[in-house]
């Protein structure tokens, strides 16, 4: 678990070039607890800061969707309504028809 989690953190961390990800890599899979030990002393502090860096851009992009996917709401619908028919663009049968339906 331990070596899952630090292999998650070296390819999250966009600071450290290719070379220096190569070699912890290959660390990891011939010397993997001592390297594990090693890697968690030298570089444990800037884990949790990538993993909460990755986090909040989840979140974002997550939030993002929901308010591109989100319909919009009762209010908002016979706001709508109610605006097009003060406008007279809806009559009064109209209106009581739409705003019936809208409210099942």
């Amino acid at each position: 678990m331990v070596l899952f989690t630090i292999l998650s953190d070296l390819f999250r961390d966009h600071e450290m070039g290719g070379w220096g990800k190569a070699i912890w890599v290959v660390f990891l899979i011939f010397v993997p607890f001592l390297t594990a030990l090693v890697y968690l002393i030298a570089r444990g502090g800037g884990m949790r800061e990538r993993a909460l860096k990755e986090q909040a851009e989840q979140k974002k992009h997550f939030d993002e969707y929901i308010r591109e996917t989100a319909g919009t709401s009762q209010v908002d619908e016979l706001a709508n309504l109610a605006e097009l028919h003060d406008k007279g663009k809806l009559s009064d049968a109209e209106y009581e028809r739409m705003k019936a339906k809208l409210l099942g």
